[in-house]
């Protein structure tokens, strides 16, 4: 469903004019079915642009809001990893990001153009030392939300792909 344009009143004027908004022209807001791909900058706005896209996404699947809020969290904490520690926010480094429904998963795949990850040399957040550490607990938090994490090393740049299985219609998760 296409919302309607938002109206702008021109000044001393009566009438109004559709605004075109930024997210109209955003590769974002690709068609519904099918995969989404598109490149963006290492910003902190780039990271709400792959946060809104997963939750658009999510919510076309049909998930319940407890698990579109699970999922776009754990997108974001990637897409954050990838702009903050995988590119370290150098504004000619870029993300790919690729959001698709397959009919039975929902599979995101966020890559970066940093020096790799390991995910076996973190630390474990749940470790009394680490308890009360600041940072750590992204990679954590995706795990805990996604039925699958997968990572990948790109050579230069780490590949994360992010798996939600969708419940068969009728079926509960």
């Amino acid at each position: 469903m296409k919302l309607p344009a938002r109206q702008h009143r021109v000044a001393g004027v009566g009438r109004s004019r559709p605004v075109t908004r930024k997210a109209d022209r955003n590769p974002v807001n690709a068609p519904r079915t099918g995969r989404r791909s598109f490149t963006l900058n290492s910003t902190m706005e780039s990271v709400s642009e792959v946060e809104t896209a997963a939750e658009k996404l999510a919510g076309e699947a049909g998930l319940d809001e407890d698990e579109r809020f699970g999922m776009a969290m754990a997108v974001r904490e990637a897409a954050v990893n990838a702009v903050l520690h995988g590119n370290e926010y150098d504004p000619s480094k870029q993300i790919a990001v690729s959001l698709e429904n397959t009919g039975t998963s929902l599979v995101i795949t966020i890559a970066d153009q940093g020096k790799g990850l390991d995910p076996d040399t973190l630390p474990d957040p749940l470790a009394p030392e680490n308890l009360l550490r600041g940072t750590g607990r992204g990679i954590f938090l995706i795990r805990s939300f996604m039925d699958e994490v997968h990572f990948r090393q790109l050579h230069p740049g780490t590949e994360l792909t992010l798996i939600k299985h969708l419940a068969p219609a009728g079926h509960n998760t």
